[in-house]
């Protein structure tokens, strides 16, 4: 009996020793087959990856496509037009725009602080009370639809414009004259003087180099126009414009200097209106009779005719999209108020200092944009 006993002890030990090894195998073989689970899982994951990742690129890259194009558009400051889009950066997936665009305007805003805006056509302008009722029905001729559905079939031009998104006060502090930024500028200038029918870089003490932007010059009589076109009630004869510029010294007969940086020192009255026409930033509309039916935008060269044909001046689109109604306001009010300063420091012998002279000036500036807003002819419009 003991033999028995001591016969079966071992094989109660063995039977507690195949255990362990039976779970061991057991976990050894769900740990193999886990691994086979997730090197599956990661392969089916590769795959799904590669079916994905061409789209991807392919949206990626036509982004860059975009942003290219509208940078290149925008150093010719032409409109881009989406069948531009369409036919140099889609192709054939026109679908795809609006996914390529969302990650062009991303890139355009992290990398170089512009995003790009749709221009707004006649139709949008004129409801917002900028165009009128005759800009309206040109708009739904043109769309060939009835009244209701002329803003929703007519309200986008389908063109793009580059616009800038930094914060005006950062580059208002930016274009603050810094006495120590002057004197630096000042000790780096070149001891020779520029002849007088160069305009080379200046010394302007500030963060910005207005050298080495756009050309100033001609960027402020643009903006003389546009005023000049507001205050008018939006729409200025071409008789008055001319009659205006000539009294500024700047006749159509006359020329705009460039800077250095520019291809041309200069270019004719005549061709600078032309390609601010082009540009999108003013139109130049032909008024005829009324038997004649609707005018239509011609070029700067063609005058008043004998014909009974008149020509007046309005905003383009891009002067809507990129400048906008309360900023030219601001500008001619702010220009008009620091010269009655000017003036008011001279009779006081420059004792008007301090806070009360900035409210005085600011309540200034706002009564002057009121009677801007008036002479306009109803509420002035901003960016959109």
């Amino acid at each position: 009996m003991s033999r028995a006993g001591t016969r079966q002890r071992p094989s109660g030990a063995s039977q507690a020793q195949s255990q362990p090894r039976a779970t061991q195998r057991t976990q050894r073989n769900r740990a193999e087959d886990t691994e086979d689970e997730e090197e599956d899982g990661d392969a089916s994951m590769d795959v799904d990856d590669e079916e994905n990742n061409p789209r991807d690129d392919d949206l990626v890259r036509k982004s860059n496509q975009l942003v290219r194009l509208a940078l290149f558009a925008e150093h010719k400051r032409n409109p881009l037009r989406r069948e531009e889009i369409s036919k140099k950066v889609l192709g054939s997936n026109t679908r795809a725009f609006n996914q390529v665009l969302q990650l062009a305007q991303t890139t355009l805003q992290k990398t170089f602080g512009m995003e790009l805006v749709e221009l707004r056509s006649r139709a949008e302008l004129g409801k917002d009370g900028v165009g009128g009722d005759e800009d309206l029905e040109e708009a739904r001729k043109a769309a060939g639809v009835k009244k209701k559905g002329v803003l929703a079939a007519a309200a986008g031009s389908k063109s793009y414009i580059l616009r800038s998104i930094l914060n005006p006060t950062i580059i208002e502090e930016a274009a603050q004259v810094s006495e120590k930024i002057l004197e630096e500028e000042a000790s780096e200038e070149d001891d020779n003087d520029d002849d007088d029918d160069e305009r080379g870089a200046r010394s302007y003490g500030s963060l910005i180099s207005w050298s080495h932007t756009d050309q100033i010059g001609s960027l402020g009589i643009l903006y003389i126009i546009l005023a000049l076109i507001l205050v008018s009630g939006r729409v200025l004869s071409d008789a008055e414009l001319r009659a205006h510029l000539k009294k500024l010294r700047q006749p159509m007969s006359g020329s705009v200097k460039f800077d250095t940086h520019a291809t041309h020192k200069s270019v004719s009255m005549e061709a600078y209106m032309n390609t601010i026409i082009r540009q999108g930033f003013v139109e130049r509309v032909a008024v005829g009779d009324a038997k004649k039916g609707k005018g239509k935008r011609v070029r700067a060269t063609q005058g008043d005719d004998d014909s009974g044909a008149t020509y007046e001046w309005r905003w383009g689109n891009r002067a809507h999209s990129e400048v906008g109604e309360k900023a030219i306001a601001q500008f001619v009010a702010e220009f008009m108020v620091g010269e009655q300063e000017a003036e008011d420091d001279e009779e006081d012998g420059g004792r008007a200092r301090g806070r009360r002279r900035q409210d005085r000036a600011q309540n200034k500036v706002e009564k002057m944009a009121a009677g801007i807003e008036r002479a306009a002819g109803g509420n002035l419009s901003d960016l959109k």
